[in-house]
């Protein structure tokens, strides 16, 4: 057994290191200030306003929103007094976006209108906002950790 001399295993990990950066994987770059004032607002919307957690997060055994699992999609725990056609049973989860674009997202929150078209399903709300609002939920959203579903 030919021992490794520390230049070849520091250089080794060099082009280790030079091949992970070329690959596209780079450290994250701190947030300006403006993004960070946009998230900011965006999770106000989220918690305070819409209220989207009520219905995008799990409950626990108590009934309690399981806040490990934010936003990370829930079966529905309300249900309508009577039957209401195209009822949901399940919400998607919101936490990193998945399985949207932003543009699809925002056409969700601007014009209440799903990223295929199709009209939201109850108990959806049908949101009308206002595109600066949409765009600040979607940058708040995407800062979350992804789903994991």
């Amino acid at each position: 057994m030919v021992p490794l001399r520390p230049t070849a295993i520091i250089s080794g990990l060099a082009l280790a290191v030079i091949s992970w950066l070329s690959m596209g994987s780079h450290f994250p770059q701190p947030q300006k200030s403006d993004d960070k004032a946009q998230i900011e607002r965006g999770r106000y919307l989220v918690e305070e306003v819409a209220k989207c957690g009520e219905c995008h997060t799990p409950r626990n055994a108590n009934g309690d929103l399981d806040e490990h699992a934010w936003l990370q999609g829930a079966s529905i725990w309300i249900s309508p007094v009577r039957p209401i056609k195209n009822w949901a049973d399940h919400v998607p989860p919101l936490a990193g976006l998945p399985g949207l674009t932003n543009e699809e997202a925002e056409r969700v929150l601007e014009k209440g209108i799903g990223p295929e078209g199709e009209t939201l399903r109850p108990p959806m709300h049908i949101y009308h906002m206002k595109h600066e609002d949409a765009e600040a939920i979607v940058a708040y959203l995407n800062s979350l950790p992804r789903a994991i579903h």
